[in-house]
């Protein structure tokens, strides 16, 4: 019996450490589920990461819960996008009381405009969604530098592998003709991918999913998409897509399928991350443009 005690000690031990050890994980809460996947590509298992907005929801209508107050007042940092997508921020962290420093990713990006309006999607665009990544990488340095290192590490990574992802897209689209490169989406998503990648989007609503079309838009939207010859329609993964279908049905536009544009899909769905959901994006484009 003597004999196991040192044993029992040890084991004992082991297990109280293990709680103290996640313990000190950097507590890092983002305002959507894409931001999520971005802190975990960067902070592997040194940080504990918390999305407000949780898989396949709308960010530009959420509203807040006691939870989501919760969880912002024990976070070390809150990573935000910023460009306006989070009008619901600001009372939110008031009523948490945190203090925890606040990043927007979207540092360093130039926004594209809508009216007097800054368009906030600028994750579409993977140029963009380096810079995201690298304003997140000095954002948890700072915030815990002991593991320095190993979020330079990751992001370099990463990186690469959003160089990769930006070449495969290119290579895609250029299988596209270019007269069929044209299609409508449920809102203004996709702009900064339209910039980058040289494919026309035309949405019903705007950058904002709190707006609704009103009869005239949907008229002008119809005329157009007859006029232009668009190919395709695309629903969103979190949209009513009735007005796609009266589109479709009216033009002869052939309905694309899905498009994700502000939420990743839950883990064991399609586009559990950000690589994912631009692969499957590009294929569904590619599908149903290409001859």
């Amino acid at each position: 019996m003597k004999r196991l005690l040192p044993t029992l000690s040890l084991l004992f031990g082991l297990v109280l450490i293990v709680p103290a050890s996640a313990e000190t994980r950097l507590k890092v809460v983002t305002s959507f589920s894409i931001l999520a996947d971005f802190v975990r590509q960067v902070g592997g298992d040194k940080v504990n990461v918390a999305s407000l907005v949780g898989p396949d929801s709308d960010v530009h209508v959420y509203t807040p819960t006691p939870h989501d107050a919760k969880d912002v007042g024990a976070a070390q940092l809150l990573i935000v996008n910023g460009l306006g997508l989070e009008g619901w921020l600001p009372r939110l962290q008031q009523a948490s009381g945190s203090k925890a420093p606040i990043v927007v990713a979207t540092q360093g990006i130039t926004p594209r405009k809508r009216g007097s309006d800054a368009d906030p999607h600028a994750w579409q665009s993977v140029g963009n969604a380096k810079v995201y990544v690298k304003n997140i990488r000095d954002a948890l340095v700072a915030a815990d530098p002991a593991d320095a290192e190993v979020f330079k590490a990751n992001a370099e990574r990463y990186l690469g592998e959003l160089d990769a992802l930006d070449r495969e897209v290119r290579a895609e689209i250029d299988k596209i003709p270019v007269e069929r490169r044209k299609v409508i989406s449920t809102h203004d998503a996709f702009g900064y991918f339209a910039d980058a990648y040289g494919v026309q989007f035309i949405a019903p609503l705007g950058v904002s999913t709190e707006t609704e079309p009103s009869a005239r838009d949907v008229a002008e939207i119809i005329r157009q998409v007859k006029k232009a010859g668009i190919p395709a329609v695309f629903l969103e993964n979190f949209n009513d897509d009735r007005l796609v279908g009266r589109i479709a049905a009216e033009t002869g536009a052939k309905i694309g399928g899905t498009l994700y544009s502000d939420a990743l899909s839950e883990e064991k769905g399609p586009v559990p991350t950000y690589i994912a959901m631009v692969r499957h994006n590009i294929r569904a484009l590619t599908s149903a443009l290409v001859r």
